[in-house]
């Protein structure tokens, strides 16, 4: 099952307690981004300032997510869930 970033940033909107840790594999290259509160972060290579322009080319997939409580320590993360699938996050999301 495949999911896009845009159904994660709206999740992030709606659940802005949390913080999500994507990797993805875009162009033959695996990045790393995080979401919250609905904007996403290349944290594996630079962000465009323009929010309107799309982290992930049309093309990207998505490999795994963790999921993390906020505010986000990344050398102390608190993790909900860690390694979901685009189908297990799916599945077991509210």
């Amino acid at each position: 099952m495949n999911i896009n970033i845009q159904v994660l940033e709206t999740y992030s909107q709606q659940h802005p307690q949390e913080v999500l840790i994507v990797t993805a594999k875009d162009n033959d290259e695996e990045v790393e981004i995080m979401i919250f509160k609905g904007f996403s972060s290349n944290l594996s290579g630079s962000t465009a300032f323009d929010p309107d322009l799309p982290i992930l080319s049309p093309n990207a997939q998505i490999i795994k997510l963790d999921r993390a409580y906020s505010p986000y320590n990344p050398s102390n993360p608190q993790y909900i869930q860690k390694g979901l699938t685009p189908a297990e996050f799916l599945e077991n999301t509210p």
